[in-house]
């Protein structure tokens, strides 16, 4: 066998596992976007909006671009999720590239103060989740416009750094990997 071909399950395993991971991830942040969309839209068109309420929507958008978009999203998950899934590429190992999604995400295979974070703001994020759920609207649509904005500049943060490293453009973020401290070329 030449070397293409053996080098060959081990690239299609990476591929798979790239783009299992990818994809999945991206899947849910636009599921949530598109579903929290409606909501917002929902506040627009059938409630009627006096200046308070323009106020806070304007308040909470910039709020949530900065904090869940920017800082959540731009700084923190976007990069450690590219630089997995590049790990995961370089270094296809069956178990997680069937655990593709969560491994990205974080929840296996990184240092376990990272996990114990992630696994924090996760439960922080589902009871903020279920208490947003009983706002009444228009309150409930104005926080899921801040929402909305913070996923979308997730999803689009991800698409750059994704975009960057299939470029071959330097990325130096860490993937976290315990036994690996940097991102492997």
């Amino acid at each position: 066998m030449t070397e293409r071909t053996t080098g060959t399950p081990n690239r299609l395993l990476s591929v798979a596992g790239l783009t299992w991971g990818l994809s999945f991830i991206c899947a849910v942040l636009l599921y949530a976007i598109v579903r929290l969309s409606s909501v917002t839209i929902d506040a627009l068109n059938n409630f009627p909006f006096d200046w308070y309420h323009w106020v806070t929507l304007a308040v909470v958008v910039v709020f949530m671009a900065h904090s869940e978009g920017y800082e959540g999203f731009q700084r923190n998950f976007s990069p450690r999720v590219v630089a997995r899934a590049w790990f995961l590429y370089h270094n296809p190992r069956p178990v997680l590239i069937a655990l593709a999604p969560l491994f990205l995400a974080g929840y296996i295979h990184i240092h376990s103060g990272r996990r114990r974070n992630i696994l924090l703001l996760t439960i922080g994020i589902v009871v903020l989740i279920i208490l947003i759920g009983y706002l009444p609207q228009p309150w409930r649509g104005i926080v899921d416009a801040g929402v909305v904005v913070g996923l979308t500049w997730g999803l689009v943060s991800l698409a750059f750094y994704g975009i960057r490293v299939l470029g071959s453009r330097p990325f130096a973020y860490s993937p976290e990997v315990p036994g690996e401290s940097e991102v492997n070329s």
